[in-house]
């Protein structure tokens, strides 16, 4: 990962974390359970994003790298990686 990607996927984390600490205060304060809600969608949305930022560089890099390779086996192991995030993530 270059450093670029690494600093704004450190960044949106760090934020994400903050919201996330913003939420357990409401929950200790009873905030209205609406507003937590909202605020939950908006870490999930972070990590969302934090998500495809990685994904995309994964492609950009390791895939790319194994796609142009010659080892099969290699190109066949990152595919079915990447397949198998998606296949974990829709059962969340």
């Amino acid at each position: 990962m270059d450093d670029t990607t690494k600093t704004a996927v450190t960044r949106r984390l760090a934020s994400a974390a903050g919201h996330l600490k913003g939420i357990e205060r409401m929950v200790a304060d009873d905030t209205y359970c609406i507003d937590v809600i909202r605020q939950i969608q908006a870490v999930q949305a972070a990590l969302n994003k934090v998500s495809t930022i990685m994904l995309d560089n994964h492609l950009r890099t390791c895939i790319t790298t194994a796609v142009q390779g010659d080892d099969v086996t290699e190109r066949e192991r990152m595919l079915e990686e990447v397949t198998s995030v998606f296949e974990v993530s829709g059962k969340l």
